[in-house]
């Protein structure tokens, strides 16, 4: 089974708009089309609390043919046109779709951060990390997210296994970023939130890329748009993730970087795993 997960910042503009990066991002969807995932997740999707209207559906399904769609978006007393996530999955799939509320603090469970897939034999889970902040402004409320997150899959690692993306934002270890000395404070490499994902996957899981590449160097998911020469230079982050159950680490054949060109920001993840029991 292939999977493809993406942070696609924004699905109106990727799919209506006309800049120079709505461009590139359409690049990014029609290779991840000519893959024919099983299962694609996408976050961040910054649609408001009714979700994608009939034009952005029309355009889904013209990219997407044959494709299920659903979607959890934030609702109050969350903002609005924030945060917010999407599965598509081809329409021979029958799972059960679930969009959990974990006990979050502050608005989080508002946010359409998670949505689960449930099949026979294994669940496919995405989530939306909630970023700590500028000036780690939500760094508490982050840590508390990370207890109750970690709880729920370990949760459903009891009942089947499990596979589980997004974009988690934190880079693990210091080889998953180019400038691990200059960033101790910020969001996404405090040691809260690595203590946080390390906790994770103690609870019984495994991070596939490392799984299947070791201690490789420079290879990233995200590349800042704040700065003009952050992909050109590889100066990135690994931030975004497929995790699986540990017992079925040995089914995981591919998890790498789905090439993205020029576009900064979030590049795609694949994960190609035999889930056959």
């Amino acid at each position: 089974m292939k999977l493809v997960s993406w942070n696609v910042d924004s699905l109106n503009s990727v799919l209506t708009g006309v800049s120079e990066r709505a461009v590139l991002s359409r690049k990014v969807m029609s290779a991840i089309a000519e893959i024919s995932p099983k299962i694609i997740a996408f976050q961040e999707t910054k649609l408001p609390s009714g979700g994608p209207s009939q034009k952005q559906l029309e355009i889904l399904s013209g990219m997407f043919p044959r494709y299920e769609i659903v979607w959890n978006c934030s609702v109050e007393p969350a903002r609005k046109s924030y945060a917010g996530t999407m599965f598509l999955y081809k329409n021979s799939l029958k799972p059960l779709v679930s969009f959990p509320r974990i006990g979050a603090p502050d608005t989080m469970d508002y946010e359409g951060r998670i949505i689960t897939l449930e099949f026979d034999d294994f669940f496919v889970t995405q989530v939306y990390t909630p970023n700590a902040g500028e000036g780690l402004s939500r760094l508490k409320e982050r840590q508390i997210w990370d207890v109750k997150y970690a709880d729920y899959l370990e949760a459903l690692d009891k009942e089947k296994c499990v596979v589980a993306g997004g974009d988690f934002n934190v880079a693990h270890r210091e080889i998953d970023l180019a400038h691990p000395e200059s960033n101790r404070h910020t969001a996404g490499f405090t040691d809260e939130e690595r203590e946080g994902f390390s906790n994770l996957l103690q609870r019984g899981f495994t991070d596939t890329f490392r799984y299947l590449h070791g201690d490789v160097e420079g290879v990233y998911t995200w590349w800042s748009q704040r700065v003009r020469t952050s992909k050109i230079n590889n100066s990135g982050w690994r931030i975004d993730y497929w995790l699986v159950s540990n017992r079925i680490a040995r089914r995981v054949l591919k998890s790498e970087m789905i090439d993205s060109g020029p576009r900064q920001d979030h590049t795609p993840i694949l994960l190609e795993i035999d889930l056959q029991p």
